[in-house]
């Protein structure tokens, strides 16, 4: 953009196109804007100049802050980003500006602090859920366990779980760096090369990862815990919590979680009685069920342990995976898994039994315990999918 241009968009004032900045200072929010700009349709960022549109010049070396500029839109937002920057020396003093243009394309949405950003009226901010959905949408990104996920790198495997789970299955891999290393995580679909870098896949985050909800592709990426005084979410919040980590880690963590609560709670059916209110076997193959099956494409969303006063819910984000019916799902049908990798390291970690047992083997549970079957609807218009367990007596239902 010529400087003629950037004088009437000075002129016109803010909007959700055009922010302006006193100066550099602040580059966390420099980046962030750029950020916001990059992932909606573009827009002009313009420094030097006050809220109301008043020239107050900057006062760091021009080339110098052109230089800064230059490096945080080519290394500083997870992907470079495609902007045009110029400078001017006015009666005020110099003005920089960065016209960014509309992407929607490449690797996916651009972060910065470890976030993403969009743009709300004349704000950059953290995008919703939903509005996070959309911009993955956008960018063409649809999350699956073979996606690379392009903030990572190496150095977020944890190598020393990923050789135990190699010699779980009668493998083995050098102990030191190079390319006997870098090919076992390659063969393993742990990584893939994303240009002439190595990046973890998805499914090596969620199953060897050192910190897997450490990147805003990720962050949703767990099980979030909530017990509640009543039968229903507007009753009340009794206890929360979070099974973060690896696959495994949130399975084991999310059961901790309910352990402690049933020692705590006070109300008769969850009482510390010597007996757990529903099978611990039944609680653990849902939950596993739940980060297995679900549809990882679903960014934002989060898998649920629900304790209400007379059930306990499970809910995992997606449908049933590849056409899978409630009725075939409660027959044991053939297993249909939408993420075969990571249900083969749970069937290796010993969190996961034979394929296609698991709701045969719920439901024999629950009716020995108190006589009751596990519910199981698959919500296609929330496109969830819930597994329904009673703490008292009678058939919940379930379906489609």
């Amino acid at each position: 953009m010529e400087w003629r241009g950037v004088l009437q968009r000075i002129e016109a004032g803010e909007d959700a196109w055009t922010e302006f900045g006193r100066g550099p200072g602040d580059f966390s929010a420099v980046g962030r804007t750029l950020c916001a700009f990059a992932n909606g349709g573009g827009g002009l960022l313009v420094l030097g100049v006050d809220d109301d549109g008043k020239t107050i010049g900057v006062k760091e070396d021009p080339e110098k802050v052109q230089e800064r500029l230059t490096d945080l839109l080519h290394a500083g937002c997870g992907s470079p980003i495609a902007a045009e920057c110029g400078k001017r020396h006015t009666g005020g003093g110099w003005v920089h500006w960065v016209e960014v243009r509309r992407h929607q394309c490449g690797y996916g949405p651009f972060g910065h602090d470890g976030r993403f950003w969009t743009r709300r009226g004349r704000r950059a901010v953290a995008p919703s859920p939903s509005e996070l959905q959309e911009m993955f949408h956008a960018f063409g990104v649809v999350l699956h366990e073979r996606q690379t996920v392009s903030t990572a790198t190496v150095e977020d495997i944890d190598m020393d779980a990923f050789r135990a789970f190699m010699r779980a299955q009668g493998g083995q891999i050098g102990d030191e760096p190079g390319s006997d290393v870098e090919s076992a995580l390659e063969n393993a679909f742990v990584c893939e090369r994303l240009g002439r870098a190595l990046r973890p896949t998805l499914y090596g985050l969620m199953v060897f990862g050192r910190d897997p909800q450490g990147h805003p592709q990720t962050a949703n990426l767990l099980i979030r815990c909530a017990a509640y005084a009543g039968a229903d979410r507007a009753s009340g919040v009794l206890s929360m919590g979070e099974g973060r980590g690896r696959l495994d880690e949130q399975v084991t963590r999310s059961m901790r979680w309910f352990r402690n609560l049933e020692r705590r709670e006070a109300r008769p059916r969850l009482r510390r009685t010597g007996v757990p209110p529903v099978p611990e076997a039944a609680l653990g193959e849902a939950l596993v069920n739940a980060v297995i099956h679900r549809d990882y494409a679903l960014t934002g969303s989060e898998a649920l342990l629900e304790v209400f006063d007379d059930r306990i819910d499970v809910t995992s984000p997606g449908n049933l995976p590849n056409r899978m019916t409630v009725e075939r799902a409660r027959s044991g049908g053939a297993p249909r898994s939408r993420n075969e990798m990571m249900a083969n390291a749970m069937v290796v970690r010993r969190l996961m039994g034979r394929r296609g047992r698991g709701w045969l083997s719920m439901s024999r549970a629950m009716r020995r315990f108190n006589g009751t079957e596990p519910g199981l609807v698959n919500d296609r218009a929330g496109r969830t999918v819930h597994v329904t367990f009673r703490l008292g007596s009678g058939p919940p239902g379930g379906g489609e």
